[in-house]
């Protein structure tokens, strides 16, 4: 969240951010379906959704788009760590990437339409904490690729402990969770957590083989990912009915 722009916040802050990440889903995810469900009352399903995709980029300075708009240009167009780097560092945005971008989009409404209406609240409640949780364990598998003097914003986050591990699991697992326990979901939604856990097991792979490491980017692009792979795991059970 660019809580920059309405407050100093210390450095520090930020290095340690890592194990809020499903908090600030929990805004990011509630201000989805919120949005959502107040345009229900007087716009279309399909244009609803578009509005709540456009109320996250707006919400967030669209932080995880732009990561993963360079994470496309950079694994894309690269053939080795040093170039790889490189265009990941650039602003400029490239050809992967707007194609990364254009799919990605057009990937996320058709698989949210494909969902029953009532449902769609409750998918960017429960989705989008639990996939920042699953994302952000890149930092503990992985160390950072650059230097810290050659990071884009000149910071690199610190080691999350086990303490703040289980309260991030927590933070993140609890909305889904709350939604099985409570019967506003059925007890299958389980299954779609299995999607974005092989996505961020391959992702983080490549991005070791290919980096020896991550960026800030590539973490943006890692939750995106993980994001689309639960919600098209929620389609396909919402499609056959298990």
């Amino acid at each position: 969240l660019p809580l920059w722009r309405l407050a100093d916040i210390p450095r520090s802050y930020y290095e340690r951010v890592v194990p809020l990440w499903p908090l600030a889903g929990w805004i990011t995810g509630g201000c989805m379906a919120l949005v959502f469900w107040g345009a229900s009352f007087i716009l279309p399903t399909d244009i609803c959704i578009v509005v709540a995709l456009v109320a996250r980029v707006l919400l967030t300075g669209a932080l995880h788009e732009d990561g993963f708009a360079d994470f496309c240009d950079g694994f894309g167009g690269g053939h080795d760590r040093k170039r790889t780097l490189e265009i990941m560092k650039d602003s400029h945005i490239g050809t992967y990437g707007v194609l990364g971008l254009v799919l990605y989009f057009m990937l996320m409404y058709c698989v949210i339409g494909g969902i029953p209406t009532e449902v769609i609240p409750l998918l960017f409640l429960c989705g989008d904490p639990l996939c920042k949780w699953i994302s952000s364990n890149i930092v503990r598998i992985l160390p950072y690729a650059r230097k810290e003097s050659e990071a884009k914003n000149k910071l690199v986050y610190t080691t999350i402990s086990k303490k703040e591990s289980i309260a991030s699991f927590a933070i993140g697992t609890l909305p889904i969770v709350l939604a099985i326990a409570t019967g506003i979901v059925p007890l299958h939604w389980l299954y779609a957590i299995i999607a974005p856990i092989i996505v961020f097991a391959l992702t983080t792979q490549m991005m070791r083989k290919r980096l020896n490491g991550y960026t800030g980017d590539c973490c943006g692009a890692l939750f995106i990912m993980c994001e689309l792979a639960f919600c098209v795991s929620i389609a396909v059970l919402c499609h056959i009915n298990i």
